[in-house]
């Protein structure tokens, strides 16, 4: 290798996934040469569409924007690289009922309440949003910036915690004590304090548990909700809508602005291992032996990954590995796809419902059913799940009057009893038993079906655990402790070394926000 082809990248990142392309965009845009190595033949990590059947496309993971972060879309002009929303902010959420009589919460995460609810329910669900919204307010600086360092914080990190402290205080008294009082609490007893429709609080108990090893009854299982509510998507706190092209227009759009701030991303490029050179990050060594050489290399897979696999144990020591192989990332959600001959009859659900969300999770306490199998490697033989029809509102997804139907299904655990090579087709035929009671005859319309349980998402997505946050979203595992003490806030053990994936803060799902704020770390230290 020659001298300067050794020194022609300023930054290395590993990860073409949406916050890999992220980063580098940001990163591009501030005059550095960036390059971006993605594994798999396209990038796009989980948030890829792809082709599940002859004529069939759909997003590979999740399948609903709720959180992109907003100074990433306004400082990569992602409109103007394409992206565009089907159903604008605020797609609907629908709760099925087995006898038929769902309820739809409309806009914003439910401005609207529409069903056979009665107008008391209304005006108490109208004032639990409202103190939900409030108390979600509180920990967005949080969840949109660096977590603070507690030891040496800088101005920016001390405003962002007295701008928490004054949106505390702006609470009241009143509302600053229920703050207090629910912040920890399970999600159960704060519905069972405010509401009474079963399907109401069983499609919140659902959003708050989605993709965690919770169950509503579980300590702490609040917090998914206000992590939810805490994101915007089109300026709209709490909303959430179906980008045109599925999940893969978000991730082409992000890849646009890259390409446009000079950026190149190289597929096929999977990395053997991280190049240490007197505690300092120096730059990569492909599969194949190629040695690319970086001031900068970003890692924006999942941090297990990079510290055991890539970069070796001996380089940051035995306390630090030993945090690593204790973060808890064994995922409990499976993604369904079915490639249907027509569109699926739920009754009572309106034309304009079915192009919005669908949840089955009829009660707090179904919920918490289907999730106590999981604590013992089993699935559950009545799983919840939250089901989207992306072809009624893109028709390029499916064959002409044809329909694909995307599920993320609850409860599935990474380490199954009896293996999934055997349980596979028991859950898959679960699931399609639950379907079959929610709308009659629509197993006679698959033409094809993919089930991705944990362990496929971890062999696809190259995702330990099989976890779509590449870590639980618990207390203990989130702001400075994510992924853990050392390499928080975007920062490593090692020099020129940073994280910038769903395994750093805030977390997962398709927000963009660790990529992004990774890179305003990068350039704020001018390496």
């Amino acid at each position: 290798m020659t001298s300067s082809e050794a020194t022609k990248w300023d930054t290395i990142v590993i990860g073409g996934g949406h916050n890999g392309l992220a980063c580098a965009a940001a990163l591009g845009r501030s005059g550095r040469k960036v390059l971006v190595l993605e594994a798999a033949d396209a990038p796009g990590g989980g948030a890829c569409t792809h082709e599940f059947a002859p004529g069939f496309r759909v997003s590979g993971l999740a399948h609903i924007v709720n959180r992109l972060h907003p100074e990433m879309v306004k400082g990569l002009d992602l409109a103007r690289h394409g992206l565009a929303f089907e159903s604008g902010p605020g797609a609907s959420s629908t709760a099925l009922s087995p006898d038929g009589n769902p309820l739809t919460l409309s806009g914003a995460y439910g401005e609207t309440l529409e069903g056979a609810v009665d107008g008391t329910e209304k005006a108490a669900w109208s004032e639990l949003r409202a103190l939900l919204f409030r108390q979600a307010r509180i920990l967005k600086p949080f969840l949109s910036r660096r977590p603070p360092d507690l030891a040496s914080m800088n101005l920016s990190q001390a405003s962002a915690l007295g701008s928490a402290a004054l949106s505390l205080r702006r609470l009241g008294k009143e509302d600053m004590r229920e703050f207090l009082r629910m912040m920890l609490m399970n999600v159960a007893d704060v519905l069972d304090e405010h509401l009474a429709d079963d399907r109401l609080k069983g499609l919140v108990a659902f959003d708050a548990t989605l993709g965690a090893h919770l169950g509503p009854r579980s300590p702490t299982s609040l917090l998914g909700l206000y992590y939810r509510l805490a994101g915007e998507t089109g300026g709209v706190p709490g909303a959430q809508a179906m980008p045109k092209g599925g999940m893969g227009a978000v991730v082409a759009a992000i890849a646009s602005a890259a390409g446009a701030a000079g950026c190149t991303v190289r597929c096929g490029a999977d990395v053997r291992r991280i190049i240490v050179e007197n505690h300092r990050a120096a730059g990569v060594i492909l599969e194949d032996g190629e040695e690319i050489r970086a001031r900068t290399v970003v890692s924006a897979i999942n941090p297990r990954t990079t510290f055991i696999d890539l970069v070796g144990a001996r380089h940051v020591g035995t306390g630090f590995v030993r945090a690593l192989n204790n973060v808890r990332m064994k995922g409990d959600a499976a993604k369904l796809h079915l490639a249907l001959d027509r569109p699926p009859k739920i009754a009572g659900v309106s034309p304009e419902a079915m192009r919005g969300r669908l949840v089955i999770a009829p009660s707090v306490d179904h919920v918490e059913r289907a999730f106590n199998p999981c604590k013992y490697g089993e699935f559950s033989p009545e799983p919840v799940m939250e089901i989207t029809l992306p072809s009624l509102t893109d028709a390029s997804l499916a064959p002409s009057g044809a329909c694909v139907l995307s599920a993320v299904v609850q409860y599935a655990p990474y380490a199954l009893k009896e293996g999934w090579e055997t349980g596979k087709p028991k859950f898959q035929a679960a699931i399609l038993d639950v379907l079959e009671r929610y709308s009659p005859g629509i197993g006679k319309t698959v033409r094809h079906a993919e089930l991705l349980t944990p362990a496929d998402i971890e062999a696809r997505f190259r995702m330990p655990g099989g976890h779509w946050h590449h870590g639980e979203l618990q207390v203990d595992q989130m702001l400075m402790n994510r992924p853990v003490h050392g390499a928080d806030g975007y920062d490593t053990p090692l020099e020129g070394l940073f994280l910038a994936g769903a395994g750093s803060h805030p977390g997962g799902g398709i927000s963009g926000a660790p990529g992004w704020n990774a890179a305003k770390r990068i350039i704020e230290m001018r390496v």
